[in-house]
C-alpha cells in the first residue's frame, strides 16, 4: 500500500479571552491507500477537529499535513478550494444538500466545478452513483421530498463524485434511524472494498466496526490505536467484543 497523508506533529490551538486551548498536540499519523480508519473519542476530546485540520477544513496551528508531495497546512485558499473539488470528499451529519437542486443535481453541481470532465460525463457519473447507493428512483426529487436515509445516500454520492483519493465523514450515520444507518454503513464497507480511503468519526462502536483501523483520541493526542481485517458481517458479534474490550482498556 502506498501512504495517501503523513502526518507530523500536527497541532491546533484555539485562544479565547487569553486562555490557549491546545485542542490537538503534537498528532503524527500515517494513512495508507484503502484503509477505513476511524477517529473515536470522547466529546471534546479532538476528534473532529482532527478530522477538519487533514482536510484542509480548518487550519492547523503548527505541524503538516502532507497529501501528494503538498503540505495541506502551507496551502492557499485557492489551492485548498482545488483540493477539495478534487482529491478529497466529504460527508457530514447534517447532509448539507442544496434545498432547491434535485438529488442529482445536488450530486453534480460539485462534478461541474472540479472542470475535469464534460458536463455529459459528469451527468453520466452522478447517475451511475445514484444507482449505486440506491436511491436512482428519487434523483429528481428536491431533498424535502426525501427521507434523512436518502438525503445521506445522496451526500455520500456527492462525496465521490470526483473520485477522491480520500472520503472525510463526520459523525454520517448520527441523524439517521437504526435501519438507515446501517445502510449508509454497508455503503462506506462496500466503497471502501473497492479501494475507497476513507477517515471517519464517529462516537458510536457499531459504525467503528466497519474499519480495519480505530484511533483512539484523549486531549488532542492518539492514546491508542486498533488494528483489524476488513469487516464481514458473520464476524460482527466477535468483532464488537474485541473493540468493546479494547475501548474499556482505555477507559472509554
Amino acid at each position: 500500500m502506498s501512504t495517501v497523508l503523513k502526518v507530523n506533529k500536527l497541532c491546533k490551538t484555539y485562544a479565547n479571552e487569553g486562555v490557549q486551548n491546545h485542542v490537538l498536540s503534537n498528532v503524527d499519523l500515517t494513512i495508507e491507500e484503502g484503509e477505513f480508519v476511524v477517529i473515536m473519542g470522547a466529546s471534546g476530546s479532538g476528534k473532529s477537529t482532527l478530522l477538519y485540520c487533514l482536510s484542509g477544513m480548518t487550519r492547523a496551528t503548527s505541524g503538516e499535513v502532507i497529501y501528494d508531495g503538498k503540505d495541506v497546512c502551507s496551502m492557499t485558499e485557492k489551492e485548498l478550494t482545488k483540493l477539495r473539488c478534487g482529491g478529497f470528499g466529504f460527508v457530514f451529519q447534517q447532509m448539507n444538500l442544496v434545498p432547491n437542486l434535485t438529488l442529482r443535481e445536488n450530486v453534480a453541481v460539485p462534478g461541474y466545478l472540479n472542470k475535469n470532465k464534460t458536463r455529459k460525463e459528469v451527468d453520466a457519473r452522478a447517475d451511475e452513483l445514484l444507482n449505486t447507493v440506491g436511491i436512482l428512483e428519487v434523483k429528481d426529487h428536491n431533498p424535502a421530498r426525501t427521507s434523512g436515509g436518502q438525503q445521506q445516500r445522496c451526500a455520500i454520492a456527492r462525496g465521490l463524485i470526483n473520485e477522491p483519493k480520500i472520503l472525510f465523514a463526520d459523525e454520517p450515520t448520527g441523524a439517521l434511524n437504526r435501519s438507515a444507518s446501517r445502510d449508509v454503513l454497508n455503503l462506506f464497507t462496500e466503497f471502501n472494498n473497492e479501494g475507497q480511503t476513507i477517515m471517519l468519526v464517529t462516537h458510536d462502536i457499531k459504525t467503528a466496526l466497519r474499519c480495519t483501523r480505530i484511533l483512539y483520541i484523549e486531549d488532542g493526542s492518539i492514546k491508542g490505536e486498533l488494528k483489524m481485517a476488513p469487516y464481514k458481517e458473520s464476524e460482527e458479534k466477535a468483532r464488537e467484543a474485541q473493540v468493546n474490550a479494547w475501548l474499556t482498556s482505555l477507559n472509554w
